[in-house]
């Protein structure tokens, strides 16, 4: 018995050995890796040099670092609030019975498989400032024209509302999964009991959806803190770096101006963030329990 069960073990751990391997080389190494070059001064073709905590010493006096660090929170508080309720909205819309109801999810949901050039380009054409369809129906309601990727005001809620239309599919499906695991009955008890649609969804949809809400928000944070493709593509982070964000700082500090030190520093920031936002997240999902 004891060398049957020490076949099945072995067997266990052959299984999972070529992932081990995989994992290692390209997500546990490579976060040590990171590390180890944010502690030196190296532009990939020299040598590295020991600098110790320089790099982030530097970091802390250095305005683009700050101001790409804000912009990429501006980011997230633009889109998150905004992905989380229209998201839960189209759930609750589109979990009801009704003709053509699958087809109206695929048509919200479809967005979310395109890449991020093509949804970079579509919406640089909506929002083009002479012949764009935004600025055409403005005009037609009499409202003013914007040049919306040019003007430093209007460039980030741009991108956002792009990344809004792009990937509120995604939410939507979180939440859909979520109300059809709460039980008709008891909508139907509170319902016989005189409950209004709107004490329903504060009594009984919001605190059981508690764990989907906590979810959601954590993955779409940490995808906030990771935007990089629609920005550098739609506006480049211009206009005069109002929509740099920290990716696209990490991006040109490491491969435009070979400093991998800073860069992998200003990486290792961003990891930590996400981390103690995921760690609170995490708190709070036993919280839910």
């Amino acid at each position: 018995m004891i060398f049957m069960r020490k076949n099945v073990n072995i067997a266990g751990y052959l299984f999972i050995f070529p992932f081990g391997v995989i994992y290692t080389l390209f997500l546990i190494y490579p976060i040590f890796q990171g590390f180890f070059i944010s502690l030196h001064d190296w532009d990939i073709l020299g040598s590295k040099i020991f600098v110790g905590g320089k790099n982030y010493n530097n970091l802390l006096v250095d305005p683009k670092f700050w101001s790409s660090l804000w912009h990429t929170a501006y980011f997230a508080l633009l889109t998150t609030p905004v992905l989380l309720a229209l998201g839960l909205g189209l759930a609750m819309a589109l979990n009801k019975g009704f003709r053509g109801r699958d087809i109206f999810r695929a048509i919200f949901f479809y967005p979310y498989m395109l890449t991020t050039s093509i949804v970079a380009v579509i919406w640089i054409w909506l929002y083009q400032p002479l012949f764009g369809l935004i600025n055409f129906y403005l005009n037609k309601l009499g409202l003013p024209a914007h040049a919306w990727l040019a003007e430093a005001k209007w460039a980030m809620p741009a991108i956002a509302g792009a990344t809004i239309w792009w990937t509120v599919g995604f939410n939507m499906i979180l939440f859909l999964a979520g109300l059809q695991e709460i039980p008709d009955e008891l909508h139907e008890a509170a319902q016989i009991d005189g409950a209004s649609s709107i004490q329903r969804f504060y009594c009984i949809t919001l605190p059981l959806l508690r764990r989907t809400v906590l979810l959601a928000t954590m993955l779409q944070m940490i995808a906030s803190f990771k935007v990089f493709g629609q920005v550098y593509i739609m506006t480049g982070g211009g206009p005069y770096g109002t929509t740099r964000v920290l990716v696209q700082y990490i991006y040109e500090t490491g491969f435009q101006w070979y400093r991998m030190g800073p860069a992998s520093a200003m990486a290792y920031i961003g990891f930590c963030i996400m981390l103690v936002f995921s760690l609170i997240q995490f708190k709070l999902f036993t919280r839910a329990d």
